[in-house]
């Protein structure tokens, strides 16, 4: 049964190639070409309604002093980013050696200096690199086998490869000193170890995203993509770009996301229609901590003042802003489910804790009293408890208490720096966003970094990365769960801006 069902998808996606090559585009690439002298004819498609690009190519190896495979590509300077998620399509291929990946190259000849990250067909994973032109091509083998999410990030002469199998962290392999010059073409590939035969390839959830530098100057910034993705299956698609900062969806009950912008606006984006409104919040600036009541019948905000972040309320249609808190910094996160209360993180006597205010104005309770960052707060929607991120153990971790401060328990405990708890609607789930220990200290959660946003029972167990993506601070502040629990939506960030076609 199960062979039978993979195979029908195949013959559902090759029906697909058939009857979108009218219209085909390649997506975010912009050529594609058989690579070698005697290669095989392959072919490239890029499928609009799954953001899919999917690959057919032969040629005898991708190796030696000489390469034969399918390449569909675009040429970029400087330093990248590129992910993808890949599989071999067709229950078993010709040859074991079969490779697909990402590949960079100094030019398409078939002898050309490259660096690449490629799984092949056994499951080996590996950093193949070719140094100069015609030169014997060397590989680094991956700790891990059978990866299906790869990729490879270039910063000047530096190559780095992350892969893992789909739901596990990334396991990295790096090698310095590989000179392809800053013009280089960059993209997907396939190649099926035998000259006769042609193999196939899906690539999803491709992303090239050009990384923060180092140098930045004041005031840049990077593009966004509001990406939404399906938690059954890990797909996502780009519904929203932009080459400028939006941040933070949220997902309302009529099937619409609220997010903010750079300059403070808030806005309404209809998913059907692909069209964004601004939100009428006169007199306030919005940041990125903005969250609608249970029944979405009004939106809390935070918004930059001379005090700092000041919390408001207003009717989600938009209207004029009333101020609940009356001093700063204040950073909303949730409502009760009642919509009688809402619960932030506020920085009071030169430390930040959780404190809860009545949903018309009134006295705030403070609820957590531990020296260090407590950020975060969120009900869960049967209003038991309240899931904060707290930095009290050493990392930042996510933790939860009852909505009257007491039976404080950690809940997550590993070996990152976990932020933002978001429970699904039905209370079953719990997405958060973690960003790597190496890349930010355990208080920080800066934006342009690699993280991942996992997903874990809210009875327990092992957390399960769903995105691995370039982000975080703007990704995923607020919740941002679909009503029926099914999918998520989330922030990236890339100065390219990838047009969804």
């Amino acid at each position: 049964m199960r062979k039978s069902m993979f195979l029908s998808a195949v013959f559902a996606i090759l029906f697909s190639l058939s009857a979108l090559a009218q219209q085909n585009t390649l997506g975010v690439f912009d050529e594609q070409a058989d690579v070698g002298a005697k290669t095989k004819p392959g072919s490239g498609t890029y499928l609009p309604q799954t953001q899919q690009y999917i690959l057919s190519g032969a040629g005898e190896n991708i190796w030696n002093a000489s390469d034969e495979f399918h390449f569909m590509y675009k040429k970029m300077k400087g330093d990248f980013i590129l992910n993808t998620r890949a599989d071999f399509l067709g229950w078993n291929g010709v040859e074991m050696h079969r490779k697909m990946g990402w590949m960079v190259r100094k030019s398409l000849d078939g002898n050309a200096a490259h660096v690449n990250a490629v799984v092949h067909g056994d499951g080996l994973t590996s950093l193949q690199f070719r140094r100069t032109a015609g030169a014997k091509t060397e590989e680094i083998h991956s700790k891990t086998d059978h990866a299906n999410i790869i990729q490879l990030e270039r910063k000047g002469k530096t190559y780095t490869m992350r892969v893992a199998k789909y739901g596990e962290p990334f396991v990295t392999e790096q090698i310095a000193d590989i000179d392809l010059g800053d013009d280089v073409y960059v993209g997907v590939f396939i190649g099926s170890h035998n000259a006769d035969v042609n193999e196939t390839a899906a690539f999803s959830n491709v992303r090239i995203a050009v990384p923060f530098p180092d140098n930045k100057k004041m005031g840049m910034i990077l593009g966004s993509n509001v990406e939404l993705m399906e938690i059954a299956t890990g797909n996502r698609k780009i519904a929203y770009t932009v080459p400028y900062s939006i941040q933070a969806p949220n997902w309302t009950p009529d099937n619409k996301l609220i997010f903010n912008d750079e300059k403070g606006l808030l806005y309404n984006f209809d998913l059907a229609s692909g069209k964004s409104s601004i939100i009428s919040t006169p007199g306030v600036k919005n940041n990125n901590d903005h969250v609608l009541s249970f029944d979405g019948k009004m939106l809390g905000m935070s918004s930059n003042t001379k005090q700092g972040s000041i919390v408001y309320t207003v009717p989600v249609a938009g209207g004029i802003p009333k101020q609940i808190t009356p001093t700063g910094p204040s950073y909303l996160h949730g409502w009760s489910p009642d919509s009688k209360s809402l619960v932030f993180c506020g920085q009071r006597n030169g430390d930040f804790d959780i404190y809860k205010v009545p949903a018309e104005g009134g006295p705030e309770v403070q609820l957590t009293n531990t020296k260090g960052l407590d950020d975060g707060p969120e009900y869960t929607p049967d209003g038991k408890y309240i899931y904060f991120n707290s930095v009290r153990s050493g990392l930042m971790q996510i933790w939860r208490m009852k909505p009257d401060g007491s039976g404080q328990e950690q809940v997550t405990n590993d070996d990152y720096n976990n932020w933002f708890a978001h429970i699904s609607p039905d209370g079953k789930w719990m997405v958060f966003i973690t960003f790597l220990k190496e890349e930010v200290e355990p208080g920080a959660h800066p934006a342009y970094k690699h993280v991942y946003i996992r997903l874990m029972p809210v009875a327990g167990g092992k957390p399960k990365v769903l995105a691995y993506f370039y982000g975080g601070q703007g990704s995923i502040n607020t919740p941002s769960w679909s009503p029926d629990s099914k999918q998520i939506a989330f922030v990236s960030n890339s100065d390219i801006g990838e047009i969804v076609k």
